[in-house]
């Protein structure tokens, strides 16, 4: 299946250069604990997502814009509802796509890029719909028709969105 909406070719680092942008610091798992070594989360981001997008078709720009809102380009992060790594995945989920380590930026991308095109998929190509399943589960935009009417979800998928666009992605 071709994603129209997430051409390929070449893209010079946009993870990196966003970091950068944002003032990107070493990350920390929590507690303030060091990076964990390569292979064990503390893989250069912007490689695993590299990686990930040529793995599964999908634009670089759209997983890095999905990686920096979920978790601040941090393959340590851990929210508080329990989801885990650079792209923030549930343990269930990341069980699921095969992720055995999430804190592994390789594997965390792999498993979120895996995850957001199977969204894509089930929601017929449509970017807003996609994220938003990401966001909120793929049940709760079946329920509600469309974006969930969750404030957190709504600028969620209006967040990644304009960083996409920022990142010179085309959203629509």
């Amino acid at each position: 299946m071709s994603y129209a909406l997430f051409p390929m070719g070449p893209v010079p680092s946009a993870a990196q250069g966003l970091a950068e942008s944002m003032g990107a610091q070493p990350a920390r798992a929590p507690g303030g604990a060091a990076p964990a070594p390569a292979g064990q989360g503390g893989q250069d981001f912007a490689q695993a997502i590299a990686s990930a997008a040529a793995a599964t078709g999908l634009d670089p720009r759209l997983l890095t814009a999905v990686a920096q809102r979920e978790s601040g380009l941090d393959p340590n992060a851990v929210s508080p509802a329990g989801a885990e790594g650079l792209m923030q995945l549930m343990p269930g989920t990341a069980r699921a796509l095969g992720v055995q380590n999430p804190f592994d930026a390789s594997q965390n991308a792999l498993g979120g890029a895996t995850y957001l095109k199977e969204m894509l998929a089930q929601f017929g190509g449509n970017l807003p719909l996609a994220l938003a399943a990401y966001n909120a589960g793929p049940g709760a935009v079946e329920q509600h028709g469309g974006i969930p009417p969750y404030p957190e979800t709504e600028a969620y998928v209006r967040g990644v969105l304009q960083s996409y666009v920022a990142l010179g992605g085309q959203a629509g």
